[in-house]
């Protein structure tokens, strides 16, 4: 039997992260995104550089107007200066509100590729290697760091785009006017390269590192409050708390740290600011005194200048936006290059025996072993029942068996082939895991129930459900099989999600099942009724059973009794209560348990 699981803190050096793509990869990946985009790509290039060559018209206007005054020309003379402005106004004005579309369009688009990509290679990511990573940093990259880069994508990106066009082409501009104006104006890029250099330096690493602290933060979390149950009960609430404040304060740390790296960043900039348009109006100063200069061309020089501090600073100021995004866009890419499955030519299950010899299997390197040596064999149509005390190794056993995990010795084979041989896809057509963790998906229960069979009829559904006595319940239900079930939707009992994850297996129709405490959700009220439905959705497969009662194990034809990780008994239910050995003794605290509470 398994009682309560204690759950302990795994510290990140424990945890094997998944990995993250370094910087020449991410933009390797995010070109190869892009490059089948090129015509949307050029177009909102042409039109953004249209838009700012319109903008870049109103120094000379401007300039024009202060000459025509300066001059002494009348009111009339001003009037197509003037209308030329508001011109300039319309027409930027337009092309800017339709380039920032075009560049939102090709960000978008990108960015939905590689939420598809990443979405299919973490459903195909081994279950062991996410377990070994914990939930919480897979959760948090398909989560907050998709949500981190679209946020970039929508609002970063079209700005940067623009204040990058406006930098170039205005330091032409200024080119134009006089090669000295735009000497006098480059005075602040040193400044400036500097403050960028600075900050890109500490902005890459702390990033990166917040985003780690805020998936470990992510894991903590899901830990204590999916193991609320079992904190409760073994009072660890002030311990798990202190262990939550912990990632909390480790996360709030980094974040202050670049709340702080920024406000420098910002001082900075203001002196570049300073040097440049000094520097302009100096030499604004110098050529109109010798007459190199009109006070209006002096005038749209700086002007000019002036206008770069938005589009400058916003470039500067994005590489924040730009530093966490890139950060979450690696770990995105990390995932997204993980390879898919191999699905070649495997070998092909005959039959639907198990054999397991010598299996062996520790968590983490060096770490104690959890099964050692363990044998057995389940005949074609076999249902065997896994007994122990907690810690015995019978949930790993019943991983090591449907594949989850990748035994540290030993063998596995599943109709005469090894589970290494079958592949993924093949090993999940063959064997099935159903865990007393079930998730209801949301939507309509006959939409959660086909996803073990998409081409499943109503009629198939119904079958499915009547056989593990959920068609009752599931009629009896509002719109019947097209009520919304999961988040949002209908609420399901424990026993009922139970019974939801059987019928699955019933449409899957695997010829070996796995139940690893399956019918343990179920109060004592519903046990016989869910167990009763499991020992239906078992019937013509071989089956192993991790048994949470007794009961189960009791009508098993044959029983395994595991100890520290090895085979200490193995019989029919009468045989090991014979032997008066540990099953027995299991046997006789569970009757007993039975008989108190009776």
């Amino acid at each position: 039997m398994s009682g309560p699981r204690q759950s302990g803190e795994q510290s990140d050096s424990e945890r094997e992260l998944l990995p993250t793509a370094a910087p020449a990869r991410t933009r390797a990946v995010i070109g190869g995104l892009v490059r089948p985009h090129r015509v949307l790509a050029w177009s909102a290039l042409v039109v953004m550089v249209a838009a700012t060559v319109i903008e870049l018209m109103t120094a000379p206007l401007l300039g024009h107007i202060v000459d025509l005054v300066a001059d002494g020309k009348s009111a009339d003379a001003l009037t197509w200066p003037v209308v030329g402005l508001v011109l300039v106004a319309v027409a930027q004005g337009a092309a800017v509100a339709y380039g920032f579309s075009l560049v939102a369009r090709l960000g978008e688009t990108v960015l939905a590729t590689l939420r598809e990509r990443v979405v299919e290679r973490a459903l195909g990511l081994p279950l062991e290697q996410v377990e070994k990573a914990g939930s919480g940093d897979l959760t948090s990259r398909v989560t907050a760091d998709v949500s981190l880069v679209a946020e970039a994508v929508r609002r970063a990106l079209p700005v940067l785009v623009r204040s990058v066009l406006t930098i170039v082409l205005t330091l032409g501009a200024l080119a134009l006017l006089d090669w000295r104006f735009l000497l006098a104006a480059l005075l602040a890029v040193p400044v400036q390269l500097h403050t960028a250099r600075w900050y890109v330096g500490r902005a890459v690493p702390l990033y990166a590192a917040g985003r780690v602290a805020a998936g470990a933060r992510q894991q903590q979390l899901l830990d204590s409050i999916g193991g609320a149950a079992t904190v409760r009960a073994f009072r660890l609430g002030t311990e798990h708390r202190a262990r939550a404040e912990r990632r909390s304060a480790e996360a709030m740390d980094l974040t202050l740290r670049g709340v702080r790296l920024v406000l420098r960043f910002y001082c900075r900039l203001h002196i570049a600011e300073f040097v440049g348009l000094t520097a302009v109006l100096g030499a604004g100063f110098l050529l109109v005194r010798d007459g190199s200069a009109s006070i209006g061309t002096a005038t749209a020089a700086a002007l000019y200048f002036h206008a770069l501090f938005g589009p400058m600073n916003n470039a500067l100021v994005l590489l924040d936006d730009a530093q966490s995004a890139m950060a979450g866009l690696s770990r995105l890419v990390g995932v997204a290059d993980q390879p898919a499955p191999d699905e070649g030519h495997r070998a092909e299950a005959s039959g639907a025996s198990v054999e397991v010899r010598g299996l062996r299997h520790a968590y983490g390197a060096g770490g104690p072993e959890v099964l050692a040596g363990v044998d057995l064999v389940l005949a074609p149509g076999e249902h065997v029942a896994v007994v122990g005390a907690s810690g015995a190794g019978k949930t790993t056993l019943a991983k090591l068996i449907a594949g989850v995990h990748v035994p540290s010795g030993g063998t596995v084979s599943v109709g005469g082939a090894a589970l290494a041989d079958l592949g993924p896809e093949l090993t999940r057509r063959t064997v099935a895991l159903v865990t007393q963790e079930v998730h209801v998906f949301s939507g309509p229960l006959a939409d959660d129930l086909r996803l073990a069979r998409p081409e499943a009829a109503d009629g198939e559904l119904r079958a499915a459900l009547e056989r593990v006595g959920a068609l009752s319940w599931a009629e009896a239900l509002p719109d019947g099989l097209d009520t919304v079930v999961g988040t949002g939707g209908h609420a399901l009992t424990g026993a009922q999600a139970q019974q939801l994850a059987l019928a699955r297996l019933v449409l899957a129709d695997p010829p070996v099942a796995i139940l690893d405490e399956a019918t343990a959700e179920a109060g004592s009220s519903g046990a016989r009724a869910l167990e009763a439905a499991a020992s239906r959705a078992l019937e013509g497969r071989t089956a192993l059973v991790v048994a949470h009662r007794l009961t189960q194990a009791a009508s098993a034809d044959r029983i395994v009794v595991l100890d520290a990780g090895r085979v200490v008994e193995v019989g029919t239910h009468d045989e090991l209560r014979a032997a008066d050995g540990q099953y027995a003794a299991l046997w006789q605290a569970w009757s007993g348990t039975r008989k108190a509470t009776g």
